[in-house]
């Protein structure tokens, strides 16, 4: 995992220098959290207690995911005509871009950049993350998609948009955060381990889909300048 909600912020705030193109900004903030995703395929093949290796940081960190988001995309737009996917496309494409590099500076462990032809890059080789640092890291995905929901409110009641969304959207960030003291207080009074490190880990995913998801219904706000 690698605060997720904070790779959603970096995304947002690309619209500085993003052009002004329907639906571009909200595929770099989508593209910027869909990595991630790939915890869904290690979260199943842990419960059913099949092989986690090579599932995460590999197929969706990828340079020839981002070449396949693009052509996908293009041929979308052509297919329906519709310049929009095309933008999205484009966006997703440097979304996930920026989440590689992102985790390549920022967090410890590998990135499969060149998958499937192997290849790890890992900035951080022969680093050990201490205990400590490693459970603030963890439970700090929910402290970072607190933080997101909260930048999605400051920038709605700014411009305006997505006004009836910010009720629902304050009330996930305030989740979030419970979530992070709860968690956190409990990993270190008792190890990330067991049946309360499955249940921080459904947590995390439901989180960031809804993350994803509360993106898609304010792309209003998102692209907003």
């Amino acid at each position: 995992m690698s605060q997720n909600g904070l790779h959603a912020i970096i995304g947002v705030a690309t619209r500085k220098w993003m052009p002004h193109k329907e639906w571009l900004l909200l595929g770099a903030v989508l593209g910027n959290m869909a990595p991630d995703l790939d915890n869904l395929a290690v979260a199943y093949a842990t419960l059913t207690g099949g092989d986690t290796h090579g599932l995460h940081r590999t197929f969706t960190h990828s340079v020839f995911t981002v070449i396949a988001m693009l052509v996908l995309f293009y041929v979308v737009a052509a297919a329906t005509r519709n310049q929009r996917w095309n933008n999205f496309g484009i966006g997703f494409g440097i979304g996930i871009l920026m989440h590689i590099l992102v985790d390549l500076i920022i967090w410890f462990n590998g990135v499969e950049i060149f998958w499937p032809l192997g290849g790890e890059v890992n900035f951080w080789a022969g680093f050990t993350v201490p205990a400590w640092l490693n459970i603030i890291l963890e439970t700090g995905e929910f402290l970072a998609f607190g933080l997101y929901f909260l930048l999605l409110i400051s920038l709605s009641r700014k411009h305006n948009t997505d006004v009836a969304r910010q009720g629902s959207a304050k009330t996930l960030a305030y989740a979030e955060f419970v979530l992070f003291v709860i968690f956190a207080a409990l990993f270190f009074a008792s190890g990330a381990t067991g049946l309360a490190y499955t249940i921080f880990g459904a947590l995390y995913l439901l989180s960031l889909i809804i993350a994803m998801a509360v993106t898609i219904k304010m792309k209003q706000t998102v692209e907003s300048l």
